[in-house]
């Protein structure tokens, strides 16, 4: 799928985060402990900053022109909170059952962004505030 250049640094994070959720779907009652730490790496280094420039920067700039309470901008924040819930209780007390629950809630988290709400914003930023919010976020991911 073709992504405006603005929004491909947020895609490359979204190919990554695939690539963990799969990992967690896949853990075994033998590999629990090491899953649960493969993520909350990430989720430490990487995940918590690609949420923070979604909901600090790409929201607002949609916000300015589209709907604020689209249903796909309303699922997504959903999202954010029960991933970062679910981040806590696994930093807590890993488990098979959670581990699978959140490798399955990051997949269709991704697939909300890539096919729905990715879509509605470029669609819905004029040109030039998108070329200026993809010069933001690629300053502010530094």
């Amino acid at each position: 799928m073709k992504r405006h250049p603005a929004l491909i640094p947020l895609s490359h994070d979204h190919h990554h985060v695939l690539v963990i959720a799969q990992q967690l779907r896949r853990a075994t009652s033998e590999n629990t402990n090491e899953a649960a730490r493969a993520f909350l790496a990430h989720w430490e280094t990487e995940e918590k900053q690609h949420f923070r420039l979604e909901e600090e920067l790409l929201l607002p700039a949609y916000a300015a022109h589209g709907e604020p309470g689209h249903p796909a901008v309303t699922r997504m924040l959903q999202d954010h909170m029960l991933i970062r819930r679910d981040a806590d209780r696994l930093a807590r007390e890993p488990s098979l059952e959670l581990l699978h629950e959140l490798g399955k809630l990051l997949a269709d988290h991704v697939q909300l962004e890539e096919r729905e709400l990715f879509p509605l914003i470029e669609t819905t930023i004029p040109e030039p505030d998108l070329e200026a919010l993809g010069a933001r976020l690629r300053h502010t991911a530094k």
